[in-house]
């Protein structure tokens, strides 16, 4: 890309601005406790997170960059699909199936680096493909809004064999194939998955201007050359959301509603995450052991305060 119209000086940020930029996610913080939302700590907890992710972020980016090699950037491409399925499965799910990680998994690393490669090759191209200051970002961003995407379509298929179980199972008893009985719940999710998608496209522009195309104005790209790159990026992220949807889609119907044309509810799991029903345990424990150890201390300081003041009426008995 060109530097034509850029600046010769870029902004030098400090934590000072970091800081002072979150202050915005404190001052949301309040207003939800004033107004009882109930997502203050949520807010605080989303935004620490960022920074620590971010700073993480840096680091290894950086090194990455000075390393400038396929295999370190197909590590880091790698990771960030781990990553973003573990995010997915255990934190952004309310409904599982059986299989649901290995599933995400595919679904994510078959839409974002085939995507991602064909489209930093040819869309933007890059040559070779892999460098990681086009990759990496790329990748980066395909993850963020294929985990959108798969969540909300495998919420709602989810929610539907969950809640709607008797109505499929109305079309399976008339006859009804397990693809004829599923595909209204298969069309209505991917909608709803790939809708955030088409809306976003429909506003750039117009109404916002997006980050990947404020980055690259920032960074002294053209603006020509910044909205082109953001159009490249838009449709790649689309088709990557689309594919990543429709497989899910595909996984979770396959294997809830089974080859014997059944709804296998045994296979669904609408309890909070293993990891979070484990911390809770734990936390449970916790706090258990401390009052127990607390009242102890109580029952203790009570005894001695106790044992304290008959010495002290039998010496004024013996004195008296």
């Amino acid at each position: 890309m060109d530097d034509g119209g850029g600046t010769s000086e870029n902004t030098h940020l400090k934590w000072s601005n970091v800081g002072l930029a979150f202050s915005f996610i404190l001052f949301d913080a309040v207003v939800s406790h004033i107004y009882g939302l109930g997502i203050g700590s949520s807010l605080v907890t989303a935004g620490t997170r960022c920074v620590l992710q971010l700073s993480v972020m840096a680091l290894l980016l950086q090194k990455i960059f000075e390393t400038n090699h396929p295999w370190a950037v197909a590590g880091i491409a790698l990771l960030l699909n781990l990553m973003g399925t573990i995010e997915t499965v255990v934190n952004k799910s309310k409904f599982r199936f059986n299989h649901m990680f290995p599933c995400v998994l595919v679904a994510m690393v078959g839409s974002t680096i085939p995507v991602s490669v064909i489209g930093t090759r040819f869309a933007m191209s890059v040559e070779p493909f892999w460098l990681p200051e086009q990759f990496v970002p790329v990748v980066g961003m395909l993850c963020g809004s294929t985990i959108s995407g798969i969540v909300v379509s495998v919420t709602y298929v989810l929610k539907e064999l969950h809640e709607n179980r008797d109505k499929v199972e109305m079309y399976l008893a008339f006859g009804a194939s397990r693809f004829e009985a599923c595909k209204p719940i298969a069309t209505q999710a991917l909608r709803l998955a790939l809708t955030p998608t088409i809306n976003q496209m429909s506003v750039l522009g117009i109404i916002a201007i997006p980050g990947m195309m404020t980055g690259a104005i920032l960074g002294g790209s053209s603006v020509e050359q910044a909205a082109k790159l953001q159009m490249v990026i838009m449709f790649m992220i689309s088709s990557s959301t689309a594919l990543a949807s429709i497989v899910m889609t595909g996984f979770a119907l396959g294997l809830v509603v089974d080859g014997e044309h059944r709804v296998r509810s045994d296979r669904l799991d609408v309890r909070p995450h293993i990891v979070w029903r484990a911390r809770a345990i734990a936390v449970a424990a916790v706090v258990g052991w401390f009052k127990g150890a607390w009242e102890k201390v109580r029952r203790l300081w009570k005894r001695g305060g106790e044992e304290i003041d008959g010495v002290g009426e039998e010496r004024e008995r013996l004195l008296g």
